[in-house]
């Protein structure tokens, strides 16, 4: 006996219990026969854990037995049925595997079951065994769950944006249905919790880039995942701030001969402008070129020149590259109005001894870190290395016995028949 709920991630197919569970299922065939279930939404979702929907309300405190339910729109006589039934708490199914379908228990007393149940997102949630009733196990659309399992949530566990139960079609229903029993009602078109919910939300078929062209869109993308690369890397300390933009006055030149000097490269581009600072990065131990340099110009106009004009120019028998430093690791505000790059080299550019004293205090200690898992990952390959080889020289040893038992073995019956041998010749 199975139901299909289409939900707006997926479809789930769940397989009930209806032999060891009759009471559970027949409530939860009828209420999605009904469609009590259309547009409910996943208000509870804790990842690895549940999936919890069935609440109209979707506050958690919600929702009835089919019997209530059906009494209420049909002004049955008094006395109204209750409006929990005893959970069918089964021993032999439990929360083991990832999919399980189970009421909700609320705390009343006596406990009851309604309409509200969850579904497990994980396998051997041990936790919920003989606290709720397990009634059905999703077959179908494992992979929905996990998009389920994926979203993100606010700070009470429900999805930012709304995944609700869009349909529910019921593969086969073995319970006849009772005699008071409503014809089947049109699909709602509004979710049942629209008018109480407090909290503005992404609606399920909303798409915020739907309106918009594929480049527009595209474009869009990019700059939102550029704005959120950038505060992270601000949050990381790698920048200042989320919305700096590199220096527009500083070039990068890349592709130079080794034997090129800070002076000669300087004395070359002077001719475009006054130049605060000309420094080639060189090796801090060796002190030899890396070939790259980067040049400070007093306007933006003078690098705009110098860029325009140095493109693959010959220096000192290289083609050099020219462009616009896109670095904006180390900052510098000392110079008027602009940043400057703060060099490894010149030490006595950066702003703050102290600053300097932590940079290399916190670079050593990285350093000591590193060399100590290092080391450690040494001594864990060293003690796997030698459990090998104990494990070998054992299974070494264990193969000698066992070949000499069978040694023994054979010698053993060759004495046997031989003897046997003897007997039969006298």
């Amino acid at each position: 006996m199975s139901v299909m709920l289409e939900t707006s991630l997926g479809e789930l197919v769940i397989d009930l219990e209806v032999d060891k569970c009759p009471k559970t299922c027949e409530n939860f065939l009828k209420l999605c026969k009904v469609k009590y279930y259309a547009l409910n939404a996943f208000f509870n979702v804790s990842k690895d854990f549940i999936a919890q929907t069935g609440d109209p309300t979707a506050s958690g405190t919600g929702g009835e037995s089919f019997s209530s339910y059906l009494h209420s729109l049909t002004n049955s006589p008094p006395p109204p049925p209750p409006r929990y039934f005893p959970p069918e708490i089964r021993t032999s199914l439990k929360h083991v595997i990832k999919g399980t379908v189970s009421m909700a228990v609320a705390p009343t007393e006596p406990a009851g079951c309604g309409s509200q149940f969850f579904i497990t997102l994980a396998d051997k949630i041990e936790y919920l065994d003989g606290k709720h009733a397990v009634f059905g196990h999703v077959i179908e659309g494992l992979d929905t769950l996990d998009r389920i399992n994926d979203a993100f949530l606010d700070k009470e566990g429900r999805p930012l944006q709304d995944i609700r139960i869009r349909h529910v079609e019921i593969l086969e229903d073995p319970f006849p249905d009772p005699p008071n029993m409503i014809p089947e009602p049109p699909s709602p078109i509004r979710p049942p919790d629209a008018a109480s919910r407090d909290v503005v939300r992404i609606s399920d078929e909303e798409d915020p880039l739907a309106q918009l062209a594929e480049e527009e869109a595209e474009a869009l993308r990019r700059r939102t995942a550029a704005a959120s690369s950038a505060l992270t890397l601000e949050m990381i300390g790698d920048i200042p701030f989320a919305t700096v933009r590199p220096p527009e006055n500083i070039l990068f030149v890349c592709k130079l001969n080794p034997v090129t000097a800070d002076e000669d490269l300087e004395l070359i581009f002077s001719r475009f402008g006054k130049i605060l600072s000309c420094e080639i990065v060189r090796d801090k131990k060796s002190g030899d070129s890396l070939q790259y340099a980067f040049i400070e110009f007093d306007e933006r106009e003078s690098a705009e020149q110098a860029y325009f004009k140095m493109q693959n120019v010959l220096v000192d028998d290289r083609r050099i590259w020219v462009d616009f430093s896109q670095s904006v690791a180390k900052m510098n505000g000392s110079r008027g109005e602009g940043y400057g790059m703060v060099f490894d080299e010149p030490r006595k550019r950066s702003r703050s001894p102290r600053r300097d004293r932590e940079r290399d205090d916190r670079r050593e200690r990285d350093r000591d870190r590193s060399r100590e898992r290092h080391r450690e990952r040494d001594r864990d390959r060293d003690r796997d290395r030698d459990r090998d080889r104990r494990d070998r020289d054992r299974e070494r040893d264990d193969r000698r016995d066992r070949d000499r038992r069978d040694e023994r073995d054979r010698d053993r019956d060759r004495d046997r028949y031989d003897e046997r041998d003897r007997r039969r010749d006298r």
